[in-house]
């Protein structure tokens, strides 16, 4: 295939004014999806579960594919595997030694259980596809209304726990000394990330959704490190993808994946560059602070040493 080809299928805008029309639920549902992976990825950074996302997003498909199976709504199916997830973590504890195990053995089981169901499913392959990669044409106005009901559930369960949630995610020895219901807290936000973790599924797919959850927060952090500038950032990186990869994916001919992916992982190669050059120069200001005029006074044996410079 040569690259004209190529251009071909990853740019073709073609009536691309009536797809806008057309396809703008899909544009209001990314929105929204942004929305809820910038405010909680920078949660999931700050706990350290990148690999319990992953957990949960394979039996948020597993859900799905389930739902698909049997003629189920696929967003119910998609919203249960992932709660199902998410309680089971938040029991065993999201921040404990046994998490990163129960996430590895819930990870197989979710994609095994899956791809059986989408190997028992005799529709049409492209619902298959879908689910495992993403789309952005299912979107009709009830998944919509739908999806801004449960993204206003989980924006309104992060603002309520928001202050102790950052507390207990910062220094969870302290904060539970100080009597915060830590685990409480644990699996009630395990719950809110379910939900955002299904509301994502519907879009780019279970297996890309580390894309909008967390690549976003961690390019953030890279570039600050006040938590105000970092949820603000987050989201504003999480939009940037994911309606950014939808208008692209409007006028091409491939999945949403793809492009929301790539400019995920664009943003976090800028922002880790600007990192270390913001390292590299905050060295050389030590280096050169640190070096001095360096005199010495008096004689042998009570000299005194004066030292000019930092």
């Amino acid at each position: 295939m040569s690259w004209e080809m190529v251009i071909d299928e990853v740019f073709v805008f073609e009536r691309y004014g009536d797809l806008l029309v057309l396809l703008q639920n899909s544009i209001w549902a990314g929105a929204l999806i942004g929305l809820v992976g910038g405010l909680i990825g920078t949660f999931v950074m700050m706990r350290d579960m990148a690999f319990s996302v992953h957990g949960i997003a394979e039996l948020s498909f597993a859900g799905g594919a389930i739902a698909l199976l049997i003629g189920s709504d696929l967003v119910t199916g998609s919203l249960m595997g992932s709660i199902i997830a998410a309680v089971i973590i938040g029991i065993v504890g999201a921040q404990s030694r046994e998490s990163n195990s129960v996430v590895g053995v819930l990870m197989p089981f979710g994609l095994g259980v899956g791809i059986l169901a989408l190997a028992l499913y005799q529709g049409r392959s492209s619902n298959r596809f879908a689910l495992l990669t993403g789309q952005i044409v299912s979107v009709n106005d009830v998944q919509l209304v739908s999806m801004a009901v449960l993204s206003a559930v989980v924006m309104a369960g992060l603002l309520i726990i928001w202050r102790p949630l950052s507390f207990a995610s910062t220094d969870p020895f302290v904060a539970q000394a100080r009597g915060l219901p830590v685990r409480t807290l644990s699996i009630v936000f395990m719950l809110l990330l379910g939900v955002a973790v299904a509301l994502s599924v519907q879009i780019i797919g279970a297996l890309l959704v580390l894309a909008l959850l967390i690549s976003p927060a961690a390019a953030a952090m890279n570039f600050s490190a006040s938590p105000v500038k970092i949820v603000v950032l987050s989201v504003v990186f999480a939009e940037t993808a994911m309606v950014g990869g939808i208008l692209l994916a409007l006028g091409g001919a491939l999945p949403i994946s793809p492009y929301v992916t790539t400019i995920s992982f664009l943003i976090w190669v800028v922002s880790w560059v600007a990192r270390r050059r913001r390292r590299s120069r905050g060295r050389a200001v030590v280096s050169e602070s640190g070096s001095g005029d360096h005199s010495t006074t008096g004689s042998a044996p009570g000299r005194t040493v004066t030292v000019a410079g930092n």
